[in-house]
């Protein structure tokens, strides 16, 4: 089929809701993204080390578009965007929904099912067609998060760091860390000043979009971790730093 444009979602996998603080929802990444023109963008590994890189790693890939839409086609036979189908909810509280999105010829399809990677027996408190829903979706998972193996190795291409135009910060006034580890120096903000546009009443949030600044936010960022203090108007700020996707426009695209 012919997509809108290059950075035309064809089909993405991301997490929605859960037991997290609302700083995390909003930053969060999706686990696959799978762009019209074939680029494919995913989280990387990330060094464990505490406290956390300020950066997010986000790797880059790319695919033909013949194979774009050879997954496509995998998500539609898996049931994304197929109404009536029940995959129940199992006995357990407080995790996030997987959210499946392709685009396809009826337009943009959605299916978000709530605890899919749970384990699924019977304890669970589904019916086995419920089980065998979610198992659809779950070998879908494992299709477009092992590409290599889905459509060859040499169908893939090497894997890059991904560049973004334009980096949002989700800003909230620091606080020393309670445990007593160091936050090292303060840095003063390259991007918009903080906090920025509200994010909701009550939440303490606010967020900024940098563009033309954009890469001194990512060389900045790059020497900073999760609770670097940084300095705008004369306060200082813990700023929880999201490179943007190219479907992604601004802070309303975030924590959707």
């Amino acid at each position: 089929m012919a997509f809108p444009g290059a950075d035309t979602v064809a089909l993405r996998i991301d997490y929605t809701g859960g037991f997290v603080p609302p700083a995390f929802n909003l930053t969060r990444l999706p686990a696959v993204s799978v762009y019209a023109d074939g680029r494919v963008l995913t989280p990387g590994p990330q060094i464990m080390i505490y406290p956390p890189p300020a950066l997010p790693n986000i790797q880059e890939q790319r695919i033909s578009t013949g194979d774009v839409q050879k997954l496509v086609d995998l998500a539609v036979a898996a049931g994304v965007g197929k109404s009536g189908v029940d995959y129940g909810t199992p006995n357990v509280t407080d995790l996030p929904n997987t959210r499946f999105t392709v685009t396809t010829p009826d337009g943009v399809q959605h299916t978000e099912v709530y605890a899919l990677t749970e384990s699924m027996d019977n304890a669970s408190g589904l019916t086995p067609a419920q089980q065998d829903a979610r198992k659809k979706l779950l070998d879908l998972v494992k299709a477009v998060t092992d590409l290599q193996g889905t459509l060859g190795a040499s169908a893939v291409g090497t894997s890059t760091q991904y560049v973004p135009k334009k980096v949002a910060g989700i800003a909230s006034a620091w606080t020393a860390p309670g445990d007593g580890t160091s936050a090292g120096p303060e840095v003063a903000w390259p991007g918009p000043a903080l906090p920025g546009a509200s994010l909701g009443e009550g939440l303490g949030l606010g967020c900024v979009v940098a563009e033309q600044e954009a890469g001194a936010v990512l060389t900045a960022a790059a020497k900073a971790s999760a609770i670097t203090p940084w300095t705008s108007g004369g306060k200082s700020w813990t700023v929880g730093i999201r490179p943007l996707l190219p479907d992604e426009t601004g802070c309303e695209s975030l924590g959707k």
